[in-house]
């Protein structure tokens, strides 16, 4: 088996967006009476593409707000967290600068609306590392539905067999694994017996960067 393409899911994984997506949740919620705790997030929402983050608040807490607006809102208010705070997760450019020098084929599969990964992108300054960037919002399903990453690989004309997944959520894993790839991941709790499912499980992409050596 050659691993000669890598795929990452981009909020958890390649910035820390995770509590500006909590954030935005609970302060939009907010603005119509309802109440969300981080905890609620993580559980509900997660990992999960947008329009199925507000279709979920709006069925859990019988919202009448039209799901397309409440989308919009919660993208814009993300979009703006991540312009003025977004951060690069550690070990970040070291991975991508090692991919590169290996000739790696290197795709983004992201359940984030184009907004959100043209901020990610604009705040990093890393779309010059990716040959194929793929959203959730150009597929009939999200995660943890496969079609995102099956996409990337027809696009790149490369076997499943030879892509690593980097993952931080148990949709996106599930979604990997659906797709029949190698799958590693960085989550935020590593005791979850849920990720035992992934071929690995690591603290940061430093991490990633002494396994990957082990695979050449």
């Amino acid at each position: 088996m050659k691993i000669n393409t890598f795929i990452f899911d981009m909020d958890g994984v390649i910035i820390d967006s995770e509590p500006f997506w909590r954030q935005a949740q609970i302060e939009i919620l907010a603005s119509y009476n309802v109440t969300v705790s981080i905890e609620d997030c993580i559980k509900n929402t997660m990992g999960k593409r947008i329009d199925d983050v507000s279709l979920t608040w709006c069925q859990l807490h019988q919202l009448t707000v039209n799901p397309k607006l409440l989308e919009q809102e919660i993208i814009t208010a993300v979009v703006q967290l991540i312009t003025k705070k977004g951060k690069a997760k550690n070990g970040l450019f070291e991975l991508l600068d090692y991919l590169t020098k290996n000739n790696f084929n290197i795709a983004l599969a992201t359940s984030s609306s184009k907004p959100i990964i043209n901020a990610v992108f604009n705040r990093l300054n890393i779309a010059h590392y990716f040959n194929v960037v793929c959203s959730a919002d150009t597929e009939e399903y999200g995660k943890p539905h496969p079609a995102i990453y099956l996409k990337v690989a027809k696009l790149l004309k490369v076997n499943t067999e030879n892509c690593l997944i980097l993952e931080d959520s148990v949709t996106g894993l599930i979604a990997a694994k659906a797709a029949s790839m190698n799958t590693i991941v960085i989550p935020e709790d590593k005791n979850d017996p849920r990720f035992t499912i992934a071929n690995n499980i690591f603290s940061s992409m430093l991490d990633v960067i002494i396994y990957l050596k082990t695979l050449q």
